[in-house]
């Protein structure tokens, strides 16, 4: 069966039977917003046909032209079901090859969607056909895996209901996929961030703010940044300066609008199927319960924002009792845009959007220094100890320029010289032009060179913090270690053994790769036995986030939750100067990539090959 939401809505609008029509549907079928384009159509069944071309997008009265599936963008729903076999035929009249992607479905590695990977891709006016059991429940997403056609809107919202009960009770969905566009093309944002990474960056650190203290630094901080030619604002590679934020297809000002009747328990269904773009989400007046993460249930936890990074997926129960309406507001972690959508009770309300709140600034320990600010009487007996220097990977025996009598109070007497860095109160003459690499402190297996300009001196576990530019805010704000499996995790047993993946990149050549080395130099692949238990750490040299995605596979996040109850993800957000470790069980055997989300980092080179084989002396 094939239901066009789409049409079954927009007819009923013309009739002037929408609401006694909603009393009919299904919570999933249950919407409003006629918008520029009706809410998103929806294909169900056993076989679906997908055609991917290319369509007039219209946002904020601007046309261009959008990379879509079935003529529509998003992508329509694919409302499937947990113990069926789906057949979907993929038709290519794009004038490139294409592919999609199953974002966290688990199937078969051919049917992954990956060319040079998994298959070839789908030429030009050809048609692929995917074929693979449901096995699991949950939101998900889909998107192209070739080129940069994801930017221009190829990707799409999955939702697979349960074999049996759902254990989450609503009476109304909604399905809410967030995303950015621009009118300039992925290839020439691309181009420009090559030539010049703080491009599309305008809310940088400037005089006048640090005179009238808008800018919330010190003289002393200042001065750090700038000797060390980093910008404490770059936040996000591509922003608001050139996209507009969708929710649904609609920009802002279109304002997508979902239906409600108060005192309904309703479920947003939330997919970050953007570029390059991490939200904050809140709704002002209406708490969040968080009951699904990347399509894994959890134990209910109430929130009144959340962090969602490139590629997660996070299901929420929002219970409106008032008859007035509520702004959904995904704003970047940047501010430098949002985001906005309404529920309502009725379409045409509105309520009010708020400002966007003030441009946060990196710290210390988003340069993988730990909290290394205001040192003044600090012991650094011990610090030849750190295993790294990111000081921004001065070369080694640059200290010599450092005047100890700048950092008054602070005994050095064993400080090796990994330990150096730019710290407040430090004088900083020999540190204009560093190159930021210390090759002699980098991990063994890493290749130190032009793609590495910084190696984390004191990486933390960040799970437990508020995440960028949440700090402070005067209200309830998820982190991952709120996150507890409802169920337990089928496999229990200890790792066998550790893996540690240091994520790297040059800011200033936007190069961006894992160890040191992008994907187009030939890399070895990360090799795993079939059903051996690893515990991996991904360790993050960058001060960008990096959304790291494995495909075929769900982890362990190891938050020091209840015993066999951490979260699963297939998607997991490293923060600057961060480190997150998971247990993986590396249970689907074949070839898998394993990438950061960004989209654009992922092209420059932060892309790996997993394989799966039999263990040894396994017959299969």
């Amino acid at each position: 069966m094939k239901l066009d939401r789409r049409v079954l809505l927009r007819g009923a609008v013309a009739g002037g039977g929408l609401a006694a029509l909603q009393g009919l549907m299904p919570a999933w079928a249950q919407t409003g917003s006629p918008g520029l384009r009706a809410d998103l159509p929806t294909l169900t069944g056993a076989n679906i046909d997908l055609t991917i071309g290319q369509t007039p997008f219209t946002v904020n009265g601007r046309t261009g032209t959008a990379t879509t599936i079935n003529g529509v963008l998003p992508a329509p729903v694919l409302r499937l079901r947990e113990g069926q076999t789906v057949r979907l035929a993929v038709t290519n009249q794009l004038d490139e090859d294409t592919s999609i992607h199953w974002h966290g479905i688990l199937l078969p590695f051919q049917m992954d969607g990956v060319p040079g990977i998994s298959f070839p891709g789908i030429r030009p006016r050809e048609t692929f056909v995917y074929e693979f059991p449901v096995r699991q429940s949950g939101t998900f997403w889909y998107h192209s895996h070739s080129g940069l056609q994801e930017a221009l809107g190829h990707y799409g919202p999955i939702v697979i209901d349960p074999a049996g009960v759902d254990p989450v009770a609503y009476d109304r969905e909604h399905v809410l996929v967030l995303s950015d566009w621009s009118f300039m093309h992925p290839h020439e944002i691309l181009d420009k961030l090559k030539k010049s990474p703080g491009y599309f960056n305008r809310q940088r650190t400037t005089l006048a703010g640090l005179l009238d203290g808008s800018d919330r630094m010190s003289l002393e901080e200042r001065r750090m940044w700038g000797q060390m030619r980093m910008d404490p604002r770059d936040i996000l590679d591509v922003n608001g300066s050139t996209y507009t934020y969708l929710i649904n297809g609609h920009g802002p000002q279109e304002n997508w609008t979902g239906l409600f009747r108060p005192g309904e328990r309703v479920r947003l269904r939330i997919i970050n199927a953007s570029a390059m773009s991490i939200f904050n989400i809140r709704i002002p007046g209406l708490p969040m319960t968080v009951v699904q993460a990347d399509g894994e249930n959890v134990r209910p936890v109430e929130t009144d924002e959340f962090q969602i990074s490139v590629a997660e997926t996070y299901d929420v129960i929002v219970r409106p009792t008032e008859d007035r309406a509520y702004t959904i507001v995904s704003e970047a972690i940047d501010r430098s845009g949002l985001g906005r959508a309404t529920l309502a009770p009725r379409l045409g309300m509105t309520a009010e959007v708020p400002p966007l709140r003030e441009v946060p600034n990196l710290t210390m320990k988003d340069m993988g220094m730990g909290d290394m600010g205001g040192m003044a009487g600090m012991d650094h007996g011990a610090m030849g100890a750190q295993p790294g220097a990111a000081m921004a990977g001065m070369e080694h025996g640059a200290t010599t320029g450092a005047s100890g009598g700048a950092m008054a109070g602070m005994s050095h007497s064993a400080m090796g010289p990994q330990s150096a860095g730019a710290m407040p109160g430090m004088d900083h003459g020999s540190m204009a032009g560093m190159n930021m690499r210390d090759p002699e402190n980098a991990p063994p297996d890493m290749a130190v060179g032009v793609g590495v300009d910084a190696i984390a001196m004191a990486p933390a576990n960040r799970m437990g913090e508020r995440p960028t530019g949440l700090q402070n805010v005067p209200h309830r704000v998820l982190v991952y270690t709120d996150l507890v499996s409802l169920e337990p995790n089928k496999d229990q047993r200890p790792p066998s053994r550790m893996m540690e993946i240091h994520l790297t990149g040059n800011m200033e050549r936007f190069m961006w790769g894992f160890d040191g080395r992008k994907f187009s130099e030939l890399v070895e692949p990360i090799r795993f036995e079939r059903n051996e238990r690893v515990r991996v750490t991904l360790v993050n040299d960058t001060m960008m986030a990096h959304p790291i995605h494995l495909h075929g596979h769900f982890f362990e996040l190891v938050t020091g939750g209840p015993a066999g109850h951490q979260p699963l993800k297939h998607t997991v957000n490293v923060p600057p100067g961060g480190k997150v470790s998971f247990d993986l069980t590396a249970d689907n055997p074949g070839d898998w990539a394993f990438h950061c989300h960004m989209l654009m980092h992922m092209h420059a080179g932060m892309f790996n090959v997993v394989t799966v084989r039999p263990m040894a002396g396994a017959s299969s």
